[in-house]
Order: structure tokens, then C-alpha cells, then sequence
């Protein structure tokens, strides 16, 4: 079995969206995860699982539609990948401090034409940068009042993804790594 860090796309406290996390584990137990834990009500899961990443994006999907409702995207890292995305922040230093980076993961690799498009793009002062299956996004104001957002790279891109904050992501890290 191999530990995974499921992170839940859009999940919200209220609404449409709202995914219960006792109820999640609970439905993630009796479909026969391993070691099921949740953190807060923003759809992060650690688990153990003889499936593969994207076998287990495919089944916790079908679940959480299946048992509690929302339809979400869902994506699905190791502890090592989400380790390698934080050593391979490019905000870094001083002038980027690290409570105004956020991490973005993809479900799927995007277009490489779609990312160049983007990146060609000014967004002063915010800053983007995109390296594969992950982007970093340096917002130096509030989150809600940024140009970037995890939807707006959704659709500029085509693809799913969900943002995390870096203290998240440690988290989620180090529950991994405990199992």
C-alpha cells in the first residue's frame, strides 16, 4: 500500500460544495482506504491505497458523488511529489514571503501552447510561474482581490486544478511522511 494526499477541488463549508470531512473519511473507510485522515473542511485527505494516483482520483470522485453529492475534481499526490513542489518554489527570499505563495496542482499535465500563452502574460505585481504538473502563484495582496486564482488557470489552461497555501501543504506533508 502506498500513502496518498487526496486534495479536494472547490470544497466549501456551505452550499453545493459541502463535503463533510467525518462523513468523507467515513465513506473512504468503508470503501476500504487505509489510515483515513481529514484536515479542516477544505477537502484534504491522507490515506493508504493499493490503488494508483489516478485510479484513486477516479474512485474518490465516484464516491463523494455516490455518497454525499458535490461533484468535484480530484487530485491526487505523494508526499515526495508535493515535498518536490515546495523545494521547487521559485518565490523565494525576502521580497516573496512564503504566506503569499500559493501551489497549485493540476489533475493533468496542461497544453504546453495554452502555458506559454499564460506565462507571456504581465501580471504585476502578482507573479506565476508553471513547471509541469504544478504552479506557483506569488500574490503579495489579498487572495480576493488577485488577477490569478486557481479558476482563472483552470480555464485559461483547460485543466482541473487546486490551490493550497504552503502551511497546508507542510501539513499535509507531514502526515504523510507519518504513516
Amino acid at each position: 500500500m502506498k500513502t496518498y494526499i487526496v486534495l479536494l477541488r472547490g470544497v466549501m463549508p456551505t452550499g453545493k460544495n459541502r463535503v463533510p470531512m467525518a462523513q468523507l473519511r467515513q465513506v473512504l473507510i468503508d470503501a476500504g482506504f487505509q489510515q483515513v485522515r481529514t484536515w479542516i473542511q477544505s477537502g484534504n485527505v491522507v490515506l493508504r491505497s493499493d490503488l494508483s494516483a489516478k485510479e484513486l482520483e477516479s474512485r474518490v470522485h465516484q464516491l463523494i458523488k455516490e455518497h454525499i453529492g458535490p461533484e468535484l475534481a480530484i487530485v491526487v499526490r505523494t508526499g515526495n511529489e508535493l515535498r518536490q513542489m515546495i523545494d521547487n518554489n521559485p518565490f523565494q527570499g525576502e521580497e516573496h514571503p512564503i504566506a503569499r505563495v500559493f501551489f497549485v496542482s493540476f489533475q493533468e499535465r496542461p497544453p504546453d501552447e495554452k502555458v506559454e500563452t499564460l506565462l507571456a502574460q504581465d501580471f504585476f505585481p502578482e507573479k506565476l510561474r508553471i513547471d509541469g504538473m504544478s504552479a506557483y502563484m506569488f500574490i503579495p495582496q489579498a487572495y480576493s482581490d488577485s488577477k490569478l486564482s486557481n479558476n482563472f488557470l483552470e480555464r485559461k489552461l483547460g485543466v482541473a486544478a487546486t490551490t493550497r497555501n504552503f502551511n497546508t501543504i507542510t501539513k499535509m506533508i507531514a502526515w504523510a511522511e507519518e504513516e
